[in-house]
């Protein structure tokens, strides 16, 4: 699902006063992470992980890495908090506002 900037700035504005909900740390992704994350998404919609790795480059490595094993949009990052939107299909909790600039 490809978001618009105005979209983005929507879901930006709606996570600013979440928490992390998942933290991934120094030993980096595994399969249960990614299955719980998974799951978290599934039910949230929008959240933030945490990713306590040392190296910036290694960071953005693990943050793209569980987008995309998670099928999630990476609205942002800032530091080492990622926030991270996969729309439910079948029940979705944000309505977005409609696509434009």
């Amino acid at each position: 699902m490809k978001l618009s900037d105005r979209q983005r700035k929507f879901l930006r504005r709606e996570a600013h006063s979440l928490k992390p909900v998942v933290t991934v740390g120094d030993k980096g992704i595994s399969p249960a992470l990614a299955q719980e994350l998974d799951g978290a998404l599934e039910h949230h919609e929008l959240l933030k992980i945490k990713v306590r790795i040392g190296d910036r480059d290694a960071r953005d490595e693990a943050i793209a890495e569980l987008a995309k094993t998670t099928k999630a949009e990476l609205i942002s990052r800032i530091g080492n908090i990622a926030t991270l939107y996969r729309q439910n299909k079948e029940k979705p909790k944000l309505v977005l506002p409609k696509r434009g600039n």
